[in-house]
């Protein structure tokens, strides 16, 4: 099949790009490479250097035509840069999606994939987890709400234009690629930086948030069985999260080394998926435990 995958130049995108490669088939990749690094492209792919937010400006829509199914992984990513500078934010999350599903319409694509996220769930009480896809939705960032606006309008065009639409909220993604400095650092990646320099780790506020930390191979899965289902899909949501959590606290003790405490930002105090329902629709299942992962990555980087 012919797919498009825009951010492919990405932490996600690339690894999605890399799969859809190696299963044989053809792939167009769009990134401003703004956060994305040109040498994750794979060089089988397709590369347009575009940013989503101008291309019906300039006329470049045209590439969709016979693309089967579009993986949208391109986004300003993560809570606290999102609240710093809202506008910048919602022009790229919100009105770039909207760009990207009228292209789908209008050049006949069958399935668009969207990549949410758990934010949307906002603060969750540990009484109330797991959050299932039923689950109170309240967004505590710029960012958060407009992964929901996204996934509002893949339903909406799933209803009105036919559209077949898929939105799969990731529950904090780590991996191969994960990038160790800018913006867009996991606690993972941040914590790698600072050992590599020689500093101590932060740990905004007591280090007991925890998190459903998720594999990107089994977040590129996910995207490959929800873009191929056999069956028609229509505005379907669902969470790709391992099913478990782990604190700040113990990422540190993981990695090793000296810690200090700094002030707290706006973020939820605990995310856990409920992934039954993925399990069951699409035959999914994770693969990765951080535990098993994360040795590895430490020798790669030097650790």
């Amino acid at each position: 099949m012919k797919c498009l995958v825009t951010g492919g130049a990405g932490f996600i995108g690339s690894n999605l790009v890399d799969e859809l490669i190696k299963d044989g088939h053809e792939v167009i990749v769009i990134d401003n490479l703004v956060s994305g690094k040109e040498e994750n492209i794979n060089p089988k792919a397709e590369f347009h250097n575009l940013d989503i937010c101008d291309m019906n400006v300039r006329g470049l829509c045209h590439m969709f035509d016979g693309v089967d199914v579009v993986f949208h992984t391109a986004a300003l990513a993560r809570v606290q840069p999102s609240i710093d500078n809202p506008i910048d934010f919602n022009n790229v999350n919100v009105n770039g999606t909207l760009n990207l599903l009228k292209a789908c319409v209008d050049y006949g694509v069958n399935r668009f994939v969207f990549s949410s996220s758990s934010s949307v769930y906002g603060d969750v009480e540990e009484k109330d987890l797991p959050t299932s896809e039923n689950s109170e939705l309240n967004p505590m960032s710029p960012y958060a709400l407009h992964k929901l606006i996204g996934e509002q309008y893949c339903k909406l065009f799933s209803q009105l234009y036919n559209l077949e639409t898929v939105s799969l909220r990731y529950f904090n993604v780590y991996g191969e690629r994960q990038p160790i400095e800018g913006a867009y650092t996991l606690v993972m990646g941040a914590f790698a930086k600072q050992m590599l320099e020689g500093r101590p780790m932060t740990i905004r506020g007591d280090g007991e948030q925890r998190r459903d930390f998720t594999y990107v191979g089994d977040v590129v899965d996910a995207n490959i069985r929800a873009g191929f289902y056999e069956h028609p899909i229509w505005g379907e949501v669902f969470n790709v999260g391992n099913g478990d959590n782990r604190s700040v606290n113990q990422i540190a003790n993981m990695m090793g080394g000296e810690t200090i405490e700094v002030e707290p930002v706006v973020e939820p105090k605990l995310t856990l998926a409920d992934n039954n329902k993925i399990k069951k629709m699409l035959n999914w299942k994770p693969t990765m435990n951080l535990e098993d992962w994360l040795p590895k990555w430490k020798r790669e980087i030097g650790l």
